[in-house]
């Protein structure tokens, strides 16, 4: 084995002393087969553009990469790639992204929507990640990928030194004998640390401290979140932390919490720490961490609003925080679930085995663009089309009864929806106007779709009209149900004087 230097990225001495390194040109070079390791940010630039060019076996740690593709275009203010990588991934759907991303719209929704991996995925010759759900992800966005979820590898530390935590404590001013939460890692909304804060607040936990370590992004206010929710005094927000004390913190709490909404799919290595050390967790009830037996950890389910998530946190947090036994089994089980799950040796075993059954086996990938299924009526605001009827010719004598035939052909780019879909179904419309009133009921008479018309179909439909008394107006037009008028959209209409 030998490591890839990329250009403009420094190795550490001690991975250079034991590992022989090669220029990135030779990736590939003597039928070697590259493994690659996918972040989600620009430092792994250089990593996608040659798993773009050279096939091998790519480790997606996080299943969406589409951070990545925003730091390396809008993060250097340049629009057309981003749109471009979007809508080769995503087809139109991911071109009407880049756009309301343009303009700031839509707030992170579609960051963690359109994970912007399928042209890098299809690319390989197989795909590791590191948990089941994850590979289900995949799956259903890329069902040609070659995908396979294995251990992360975690080597397994010591177990948590209660000295060391104790003479954290003391250190922080952390009460001896006060129950203390446990966050670790980079702190970022996502990681609901906020909430966290406010549950704190609630009745039953005036006596519990949140450690919070690692550094935090620029939009974070951890400490004026704590001011805010009257709990200042116990939260102590400590920034990045060398490892020796950042073995100490873990110590030094009782439960870790590693809430996580929305997420990139990413297995926390954070979160494997502190089980590997022998501490229990809270987790987010969503995405990867269904893989994380109850043994472990206690999952919270998300809400809509921030205090309805605090205060379930809050009620599995006096029932955890009241039984020391309970959380003493989790601790030791945990630390047992990475032991068996995430032994490196058993991963390195599953790496081999993917790159030995993919190795002489063709990337999937055709490397056309995303065929992303055309848009209905119930979303696409732009709904041209063509109306015709027959039977309506002058002269037309009043009294008589005819039988009127109307053609209806879609000319636009979405799928017009049949009229018993709900919102969005279509129905046409035929209205006979003397004045205001309509003869034919108020309303009009509205004759459903009987299916759904695809851009370039038509569709027949009859009715019967008396001819009545008198000068009439005949209207012909298309409708959405819970959407008005169709001519309003772009839509045809037809009308005659009678």
């Amino acid at each position: 084995m030998r490591l890839i230097r990329l250009p403009g990225q420094p190795v550490a001495p001690e991975v250079a002393a034991r590992w022989p390194l090669v220029d990135s040109a030779e990736t590939g070079s003597e039928g070697r087969l590259p493994l690659y390791q996918m972040g989600n940010n620009r430092y792994h630039e250089g990593v996608r553009e040659l798993a773009l060019r050279i096939p091998g076996v790519l480790t997606l740690h996080d299943v969406v990469l589409h951070h990545l593709l925003l730091d390396l275009t809008l993060g250097r203010d340049e629009f057309l790639p981003y749109c471009e990588g979007l809508a080769w991934d995503h087809g139109w759907m991911g071109e009407a992204v880049a756009m309301a991303k343009r303009w700031h719209a839509y707030g992170e929704a579609p960051v963690f929507s359109f994970p912007a991996h399928r042209t890098l995925l299809l690319a390989q010759r197989g795909v590791l990640v590191h948990s089941a759900w994850a590979a289900g992800v995949v799956r259903e966005e890329c069902p040609e990928a070659r995908v396979r979820a294995i251990p992360m590898g975690v080597p397994l530390p010591p177990p948590a030194d209660p000295a060391a935590g104790r003479a954290l404590r003391l250190r922080l001013g952390l009460p001896e004998d006060a129950p203390v939460l446990g966050s670790f890692g980079f702190q970022t909304p996502i990681k609901r640390t906020e909430t966290a804060i406010a549950a704190l607040a609630a009745p039953g936990l005036e006596r519990v401290h949140l450690l919070i370590v690692g550094e935090a992004a620029k939009v974070m206010d951890l400490e004026g979140e704590a001011r805010r929710a009257g709990v200042a005094e116990r939260v102590h927000v400590q920034g990045f932390l060398p490892y020796e004390d950042f073995a100490a913190a873990i110590a030094a709490t009782d439960l870790c919490l590693n809430l996580r909404y929305p997420t990139a799919g990413e297995t926390s290595a954070s979160l494997l720490r502190v089980l590997a050390a022998g501490r229990p967790a809270v987790v987010s009830d969503f995405a990867q961490f269904a893989d994380l037996p109850a043994a472990v950890a206690v999952k919270v389910p998300l809400a809509a609003e921030r205090a309805e998530e605090a205060a379930s946190l809050a009620a599995e947090l006096r029932r955890l925080l009241a039984a020391p036994e309970r959380l003493h089994a989790m601790g030791e089980a945990a630390r047992e679930h990475v032991r068996r799950e995430h032994d490196p040796e058993r991963s390195a075993e599953a790496v081999v085995a993917a790159c030995r059954e993919w190795q002489a086996l063709p990337p999937p990938g055709t490397g056309e663009r995303a065929m992303a299924p055309p848009p209905t009526s119930i979303a696409w605001g732009d709904l041209p089309g063509e109306i015709e009827v027959a039977g309506a010719d002058l002269p037309w004598a009043e009294g008589e009864r005819r039988t009127i035939g109307i053609r209806l052909v879609n000319r636009g780019f979405a799928r017009w929806l049949a009229g018993d879909r709900g919102p969005g179904g279509m129905a046409v419309v035929v209205k006979l106007l003397v004045g205001w009133h309509d003869l034919l009921a108020e309303g009009g008479r509205w004759l459903p779709l009987p299916r759904d018309l695809k851009p370039g179909e038509e569709i027949r439909l009859t009715t019967e009209i008396r001819r009545p008394l008198g000068p009439a107006r005949l209207l012909v037009e298309p409708h959405l149900f819970g959407g008005g008028r169709l001519s309003l959209l772009g839509g045809p209409s037809w009308e005659r004087e009678l």
